[in-house]
């Protein structure tokens, strides 16, 4: 899986999270696992399920919206379980 945070400049609102999130969902389709755009932070933060995707047409779906999408950050993602969340937050380093 795959952690994809997008910076997106121009989202004013909860709409314009809607309006995000809708062009990212028809974007990726079955791929995507979830999705949360947020006018507060100026990204979109998305997790897909496959390490294949097409970025630019993902970044087209949101900039057809009227949006800019001025960075990209892709990194892998594995869902923690709780107990491992647990173990996490009383590592010692």
């Amino acid at each position: 899986m795959k952690k994809i945070t997008l910076k997106i400049e121009g989202m004013r609102c909860p709409m314009c999270e809607t309006h995000v999130n809708d062009a990212i969902r028809k974007a990726l389709n079955e791929n995507l696992k979830s999705v949360k755009a947020s006018a507060s932070k100026d990204n979109a933060v998305i997790v897909i399920n496959s390490d294949n995707f097409d970025n630019d047409k993902l970044v087209l779906a949101i900039e057809e919206q009227g949006y800019k999408v001025t960075d990209c950050q892709i990194e892998d993602y594995a869902k923690l379980n709780l107990s491992s969340k647990i173990k996490h937050l009383f590592k010692k380093d």
